[in-house]
């Protein structure tokens, strides 16, 4: 994977694609703009260069429609003052005046184009699409590895079409991140799995086997697996067409000589809700109709314990319903525990991302990943289209 710092961008027009992705209230005011912030270094990189800079983004699901909701409009004037320099902005991604306002640019000087989703061709990796895209530049940088998992047209259709591809730092920073914490960590290593899921997870589940040294479980996907050891869950969120899937992983576990943890007590209640009635208990004493939202102070100390020897800890979802303040706890502990302990740690994107800020650790861990499901395509052992295209 070549780095943008191999190519000469001087006076070149260089297409960026960056993920501008962020969210926004309902007044449209950025409500988080650590995505804008993660690009910064790029763009001052590329100014220094003197580079003609196209910048490029998708945001939200407008379905192929112009949706004033879905504006990129916000993040250019957002970009603009973080960087103290005008950013223009285009009001389209393609089109002859889009053409003409990049043939105008002049050397140092920064293009945000319109949501590329305002077009179907974005998502469906239409070659045409792509071209016309391509034709803007003379050199193409991917910056955004929070949508390099995806095969759509500014992801793997322009680099067919430019002489010139290349990665940007954050795609770097993450890749390498990525290699030094699953494909050649310093051991040993503690994978720490969450969220609802077993069937998102199941292939990282799988790979992860053939790394890690710990396998620890929680979220509502440490049902599932309870389910599958003969635990009575109740009215507990399970898959019941994964139990023997779950049941093999902790044979496989087993038969590897890997350290699976699976909860020992739950934090239950009797509804889905914030106001629900909280009860902790042992895995066997589940009330009827009651469900676990997350893991009990006893399995969370265990979990605490289990990684203070890690030298390289993976974390990809929350151990709860971390959303609602009754069911955090769970998450705070392993949080914590990371953030106390001496090891590498990264952090998927996503919701453990959000995790992370919510419990006031984001700062305080190695790195966090800025996109949830390139990471977890990575933690199944797969490659990135966005970065093969690269090659």
């Amino acid at each position: 994977m070549k780095s943008v710092k191999d190519i000469d961008v001087t006076s070149k027009k260089v297409f960026v694609r960056v993920d501008y992705n962020v969210p926004v209230d309902e007044n449209l005011n950025i409500t988080d703009d650590n995505r804008i912030l993660a690009t910064l270094d790029l763009i001052s990189y590329l100014v220094e260069q003197n580079a003609k800079i196209i910048l490029a983004s998708h945001m939200g699901r407008p379905n192929g429609k112009k949706d004033p909701k879905f504006s990129l409009a916000q993040v250019g004037k957002r970009l603009s003052d973080l960087i103290d320099k005008p950013v223009l902005f285009a009001d389209d991604c393609i089109g002859e005046k889009v053409s003409k306002t990049v043939s105008q640019l002049g050397n140092g000087q920064i293009l945000l184009l319109e949501n590329l989703r305002f077009h179907n061709e974005e998502k469906e990796n239409d070659e045409v699409f792509s071209k016309k895209l391509a034709d803007l530049c003379d050199v193409y940088v991917n910056n955004a590895f929070a949508v390099s998992h995806r095969d759509q047209a500014s992801v793997t259709g322009i680099p067919k079409f430019v002489q010139q591809s290349a990665a940007g730092f954050l795609l770097e920073k993450e890749v390498q991140s990525y290699y030094d914490s699953v494909e050649n960590p310093e051991k040993p290593l503690v994978a720490i799995i969450g969220g609802a899921k077993v069937s998102g997870k199941l292939a990282a589940l799988e790979n992860m086997l053939k790394f890690v040294d710990k396998l620890i479980i929680g979220g509502a996907m440490a049902n599932t697996f309870l389910k599958s050891q003969g635990v009575d869950t109740k009215g507990s969120l399970i898959e019941e067409d994964l139990l023997q899937t779950a049941a093999g992983i902790v044979n496989n576990a087993k038969e590897k000589g890997v350290d699976l943890l699976l909860p020992l007590d739950l934090i239950c209640a009797d509804k889905f809700d914030k106001d629900a009635r909280v009860k902790e208990v042992l895995i066997d004493q589940i009330p009827d109709k009651w469900m676990a939202l997350d893991i009990g102070p006893k399995t969370a100390l265990r979990y605490a314990r289990a990684i203070e020897d890690a030298k390289t800890i993976v974390w990809n979802g929350p151990m709860g319903v971390f959303e609602m303040e009754k069911f955090i706890s769970g998450t705070q502990t392993i949080a914590d525990a990371i953030a106390d302990s001496s090891a590498f740690s990264i952090v998927g994107g996503g919701d453990t991302g959000l995790a992370a800020k919510k419990c006031h650790v984001a700062d305080k861990v190695s790195y966090v990943s800025t996109g949830g499901g390139a990471f977890l395509h990575l933690m199944e052992g797969k490659k990135l289209p966005g970065v093969v295209a690269l090659e």
